[in-house]
C-alpha cells in the first residue's frame, strides 16, 4: 500500500507530467518524483519532448545520491527498451533505488515490460497507484494509441461574436494539443515549436472532405490531441463523428436570447461531465456518451 507521502508524491508528479502536454507527443506526458529513505522528495521531473530525457532521468538527476535506497514516483510504467534515450527501468536500477510505484502502465512496453525487469533486479514495485488520477492527463494519449488515431477536442463559445471567440481559456488550451486547427483552416502547432523539427511535422496542406484522410493527416504529422477551436469551423463538421471531447465558454452575463442549458451546449451524443467557473464564463466538458463511437 502506498503511504500518505507517496500519494502526495504521486499527485505532484501527475501534476508536473502536465507541463508536457503539447510538446511530448508522439511521446507520453509523464511526471516523476523521487523520495529519499524517509519519503522525502529529494527530486523531480518531467518527460518535455521525444529525444530529451525521459521523467525518471530528470527526477533522479535532481535527487543525485539521495535517491539511493529511496522510492521513485511515476506516472507511467519506465520504458524498457532503447530508443532515442536508454530504458529509464535502468537508470532506475542503476540509481538503487529500493522502491518503484507506478500509476499507469504502458501499453507500448516491449520485452517483459519495465515493472517487470525492475522487480527481476530486486526492486519493490506498486502498479495502479492513483491510476484514474494520473489518467487525466495520460488518458488522451492511451486513447489515441487505442484508437489509432489522435484525440479530438472540439472548444468554442457560447453568445460570442465569431470574431471574439478566441477567449483566454481556449487561448490556454492550445497550448495543451499537439496541433490546433483554427477557424480559418490553417493548422498549428498548439506549442509553436514545441515537439522538435525531427520528430514531429504540421501538415501543410488542408484537411480535405474525406475524415479519414484527414485523421491520417493528423496522425502522420506525430499527433497525440487535435483541438478544434470555434463553432463555425468547418473542421468540426468533418470530423464531427470522431470528436471525443467539447468544451463550452458561456459568457456568465449571456444575452437572454442564448441558452446556457447544459443541454443545449453540445451536439447529440455527449454528455456533461465537469463544469467550472472560469472569471466571467462558465465552462462547460463533455464527452462522448458510452457506446456511441
Amino acid at each position: 500500500m502506498a503511504t500518505p507521502n507517496e500519494l502526495a508524491a504521486m499527485r505532484r508528479a501527475i501534476a508536473i507530467s502536465a507541463q508536457g502536454l503539447g510538446t511530448t507527443s508522439p511521446n507520453p506526458p509523464v511526471g516523476c518524483v523521487i523520495l529519499d529513505r524517509d519519503g522525502v522528495p529529494v527530486g523531480e521531473g518531467y518527460h518535455l519532448r521525444k529525444g530529451d530525457h525521459h521523467a525518471e532521468v530528470n527526477a533522479l538527476t535532481a535527487a543525485g545520491e539521495r535517491a539511493e535506497g529511496g522510492t521513485a514516483v511515476v506516472t507511467l510504467e519506465p520504458c524498457n527498451h532503447h530508443g532515442r534515450t536508454p530504458p529509464c527501468r535502468q537508470a532506475l536500477i542503476d540509481a538503487k533505488v529500493s522502491r518503484v510505484l507506478m500509476a499507469v502502465m504502458d501499453p507500448t512496453s516491449r520485452g517483459e515490460g519495465g515493472a517487470t525487469v525492475l522487480e527481476h533486479a530486486g526492486i519493490e514495485v506498486e502498479r495502479g497507484v492513483l491510476e484514474q488520477e494520473a489518467l487525466l492527463v495520460l488518458g488522451p494519449w492511451l486513447h489515441s494509441l487505442h484508437k489509432g488515431r489522435p484525440y479530438i477536442t472540439w472548444a468554442y463559445a457560447i453568445g460570442a461574436d465569431s470574431s471574439d471567440e478566441d477567449g483566454a481559456g481556449i487561448a490556454e488550451l492550445r497550448r495543451t494539443h499537439d496541433l490546433v486547427i483554427r477557424r480559418t483552416g490553417e493548422i498549428e502547432e498548439g506549442v509553436r515549436g514545441g515537439h522538435g523539427a525531427e520528430v514531429f511535422r504540421v501538415p501543410s496542406g488542408p484537411l480535405g472532405d474525406a475524415p479519414s484522410k484527414a485523421l491520417d493527416l493528423l496522425g502522420k504529422a506525430g499527433a497525440r490531441s487535435v483541438l478544434i477551436e470555434g463553432s463555425k469551423n468547418e473542421a468540426a463538421q468533418l470530423l464531427a463523428d470522431v470528436v471525443d471531447r467539447v468544451i463550452v465558454h458561456v459568457p456568465i452575463t449571456a444575452p437572454s436570447s442564448v441558452s446556457i442549458s447544459a443541454s443545449g451546449s453540445f451536439p447529440d451524443g455527449f454528455r456533461l461531465v465537469d463544469i467550472s467557473r472560469r472569471g466571467l464564463h462558465m465552462c462547460m466538458f463533455a464527452k462522448r456518451a458510452p457506446g456511441d463511437l
